[in-house]
């Protein structure tokens, strides 16, 4: 297969990121109707969305044996299609231990497309030795919002959610239709020979994870706690504690999405100045400082100020560490991939159980302890180390063509 050109492989793969949010944002969008139609209570409704993360964080041994037989490029396009499907079975459900099937599945489904769409967009930055994995990420925000709007669209015309996830279905068909061309090619598998055969098997089985490879896990969890603790309890923080008006409180969550998005759109520049180190390490500190002051001075102004800070900051720490594991080998990538969706879902809880304990206050102040936890393991983390443009120049070339991906 010929290897297609940078900007070619860069939209592709980010067709994928934008796949991945518009699907997640479609069903959860629903989940009003959904509720309604099963006759759900709210634990029901949590037990729903816990089911999903459970999904995903237990694909990681099933990920990885399919990253290694398939290759990051056709597990991505298959999850996106088991992906389509599951969003048709969700729209027709008949009941409860159904729906929560459905969900699970669709969470196994997303653990295989996250592993396989970051292999693509780490094998995409080291093929060309350009930086594009932050605006990869910021695609899959672009695919939350897109998916906000058809919903707010079709539902002023219709409330059927099987009609409304029919043309979602057709979209997102789309998208991998024509990013299939594009995406990088997976290297060929390991020529084996009787003599090798057994001990080949042997050093495929799942061995532990090394101590660098944990590392990342645990920044890739703190940072998914960070990020995952802010979406939930911005709101409720600055309605509760700080008192704002039903009109302001929501602005808590707008202001770290839209912060984080403009961050991620920039972030590849950072990385290609400044290293990928000195991002998450400066990033990270920036969410933990900025956050901890904005609760030590309370006030809307302060506490907003405070949660644009880790919107930026944060915004770059999670595709650097994906694009650090992925060079590590796709058993590190699966698992560095399933400790953040485990920090993703255990996160809000976390913060649900410390604000319990001593306030709402106390439990934000664990998420700013957390963004901190990100800078100190980062510390030890050995990240790539990128040539400045200014210094040290590419080649004239327009597109390198000798691609190296990852399997």
């Amino acid at each position: 297969m010929p290897s297609p050109s940078f900007s070619r492989a860069k939209w592709s793969i980010a067709a994928l990121f934008c796949f991945l949010g518009f699907q997640y944002g479609t069903w959860v969008s629903r989940l009003p109707a959904l509720k309604t139609r099963l006759d759900l209570g709210a634990g029901e409704v949590g037990l729903l969305l816990m089911a999903c993360g459970a999904g995903a964080a237990a694909a990681f041994p099933l990920v990885a044996v399919l990253m290694r037989r398939l290759g990051s490029r056709t597990l991505s396009l298959a999850s996106a299609l088991a992906l389509i499907v599951v969003l048709a079975a969700l729209s027709v459900v008949p009941n409860y231990p159904l729906a929560l099937l459905a969900v699970c599945a669709d969470g196994v489904a997303v653990g295989c497309l996250n592993v396989a769409m970051n292999a693509q967009g780490a094998a995409l930055e080291s093929s060309y030795d350009r930086t594009a994995m932050s605006q990869l990420h910021a695609t899959f925000s672009a695919g939350l919002l897109t998916a906000a709007l058809l919903t707010s669209g079709v539902t002023s015309l219709t409330q059927s959610v099987p009609a409304h996830f029919a043309v979602a279905g057709a979209v997102l068909l789309l998208l991998p239709v024509c990013a299939r061309r594009g995406l990088l090619p997976d290297a060929p598998a390991p020529t084996e020979t009787a003599s090798t055969k057994t001990d080949g098997q042997r050093t495929r089985r799942w061995s532990l994870p090394s101590g660098l490879t944990l590392l990342m896990g645990a920044a890739m969890t703190f940072g998914t706690i960070t990020e995952g603790a802010m979406n939930d309890w911005s709101t409720l923080y600055l309605k509760d504690t700080v008192k704002a008006s039903s009109t302001v409180a929501p602005l808590g969550i707008a202001v770290v999405s839209a912060t984080m998005l403009l961050a991620r759109a920039c972030a590849d520049r950072w990385r290609d100045r400044w290293g990928d180190g000195p991002v998450v390490r400066a990033g990270s500190a920036l969410a933990a400082v900025g956050l901890g002051l904005a609760l030590l001075t309370g006030g809307v102004p302060a506490t907003l100020l405070g949660f644009a800070c880790v919107g930026l900051g944060a915004a770059a720490i999670t595709p650097c560490v994906y694009v650090a594991a992925a060079e590590r080998g796709s058993d590190a990538l699966s698992l560095v991939a399933a400790m953040g969706t485990t920090g993703l879902l255990a996160g809000p809880a976390l913060i649900g159980f410390v604000a319990t304990a001593g306030g709402l206050t106390l439990g934000m102040a664990t998420v700013a302890a957390s963004a901190l936890a990100v800078t100190a393991t980062a510390i030890w983390i050995p990240w790539n180390i990128r040539r400045s443009p200014e210094r040290d120049p590419l080649p004239t070339t327009p597109d390198h063509e000798d691609v190296t991906t990852l399997r």
